[in-house]
């Protein structure tokens, strides 16, 4: 599976919640902790942010290792948002074939944004959600050994706002309602 990440909040720069973070998506492209099928994430990787006033996302993506891209780290570096959504990709044909032979189905994991609320879902594999200050971040996995990180239940749905996380067990017939 891949890992992902969504951000809410003040401004920040990409690198500060992508890069910098000790187990950030960054180092869980190679070094996941928490990943419970595949071991790396070479296969690609996006990033996308709103800019101020944009009402349409900008989006960098590769075909390549987040660690092969020299320029990614230099764009993240200067490029501030209040709401990111990136994630490194592992390709998962063998995955998917092997959790459908062990019975399992569902939508697997999915993180949105439309820069103001974050909705996502956990089948299939881990998600976490972290509250702190006016900020919210729902990720595969958690991008440090701070407080405050929460793990979302198998087979639920997640809604956030910086200042408000809402988790809902997934039914067939179940949408997510929004905070």
């Amino acid at each position: 599976m891949c890992r992902h990440l969504a951000y809410l909040g003040p401004a920040t720069t990409l690198r500060s919640v992508i890069i910098d973070p000790p187990d950030g998506l960054y180092r869980q492209a190679w070094a996941p902790r928490w990943q419970r099928h595949g071991t790396v994430n070479a296969d690609g990787f996006g990033v996308g942010w709103y800019a101020p006033g944009d009402p349409d996302p900008a989006r960098y993506r590769r075909a390549e290792p987040i660690w092969g891209d020299e320029s990614f780290a230099d764009v993240a570096r200067v490029t501030r948002s209040s709401a990111v959504l990136a994630a490194v990709r592992c390709a998962t044909a063998d995955t998917v074939r092997a959790l459908r032979a062990a019975g399992v189905t569902g939508r697997f994991n999915f993180l949105l944004t439309d820069g103001q609320v974050i909705a996502a879902t956990a089948a299939g594999d881990t998600l976490w959600h972290r509250l702190f200050g006016p900020a919210v971040v729902v990720a595969s996995e958690p991008s440090d050994d701070e407080p405050g990180w929460t793990e979302v239940p198998d087979h639920s749905a997640v809604a956030a706002t910086a200042r408000c996380v809402r988790v809902t067990g997934l039914t067939s017939d179940e949408r997510i309602a929004i905070p």
